[in-house]
């Protein structure tokens, strides 16, 4: 289906909306952009689904944000609010990887009316380490490689090498692709420095508050050590009604199967769909 323009505040968001029937809306981690939730499958809109995906600020065709620090969780969640009043959607399944993730949580907590389930895709937010200030020099390297240096000079920054060998040259590639997709990359730097200093929501205790059907999806460590097991099931254990899924060992990881991830997602969407109204 054609792209479409939302408007949302300060920003203009590119967005995709297909299919009928339970919405279910999809946001993206930082760097990457709408076609990499479920990876292009297309299994929700069969499943029954309306299918509606969107670059956040500042990523693939969606406009930068008016100065470089309007990239937190705040705006991001203003964003997402203004996309579903625009697309006249009162109450979505939410599948959200990393930043996404975060992004549909905070939306659990200050508008729950508004979200049936929730699918929290590889997080990354660790209220503990959040002070820590190697984290946030790590991010801004990672700014200052893609900013300076472009595409190659961030993979190299991430240390991709220093991943296992059967994941390396998969992981570079992905990274090289979606990263090639955005249309404004001094804006994703911005986003780097800024969603890395913003918090989502409190301590994790915070999640005990969302009484809607949940599932986490996990990456093990040695394929994506920046989201780690033990903090999605901390995440899991945490909502009341969340459910921890990750893939065998040794297996590629379920958060990159998007035909795989989006039965998760219509699996959850279907328990909300149980629910009474």
């Amino acid at each position: 289906m054609p792209d479409r323009v939302v408007r949302a505040g300060d920003v203009a968001l590119a967005a995709s909306d297909d299919g009928a029937g339970t919405p279910v809306v999809l946001l993206h981690g930082l760097t990457a952009s709408r076609r990499y939730v479920v990876m292009g499958s297309s299994a929700l809109q069969r499943a029954g689904h309306r299918c509606v995906a969107y670059d956040a600020r500042g990523h693939g065709s969606s406009s930068p944000a008016p100065a470089p620090e309007r990239y937190g969780y705040g705006e991001l969640t203003e964003d997402l609010v203004a996309l579903l009043d625009a697309l006249e959607i009162e109450r979505a399944v939410f599948a959200g990887a990393s930043m996404g993730a975060h992004t549909a949580l905070r939306l659990a907590l200050e508008q729950p009316e508004r979200v049936a389930a929730v699918a929290v895709i590889t997080p990354g937010y660790d209220p503990v380490e959040f002070d820590d200030p190697q984290r946030l020099v790590r991010w801004d390297a990672l700014s200052d490689a893609l900013r300076h240096g472009g595409i190659d000079a961030f993979v190299e920054a991430f240390g991709v090498q220093r991943l296992p060998e059967a994941w390396r040259d998969t992981l570079a590639t992905v990274m090289r692709q979606r990263l090639a997709v955005h249309e404004h990359l001094d804006a994703v730097a911005d986003a780097l420095r800024a969603v890395s200093r913003s918090r989502p929501f409190g301590d994790l205790h915070a999640l005990e508050q969302i009484e809607r059907p949940a599932v986490v999806v996990a990456s093990r460590d040695e394929a994506d050590p920046g989201h780690p097991l033990a903090l999605a099931e901390a995440y899991a254990a945490l909502l009341p009604r969340g459910r921890l899924v990750v893939e065998e060992p040794g297996c590629s990881p379920l958060a990159w199967q998007g035909g795989r991830l989006s039965r998760v997602i219509a699996e959850l969407a279907a328990r909300a769909d149980r629910e009474p109204s």
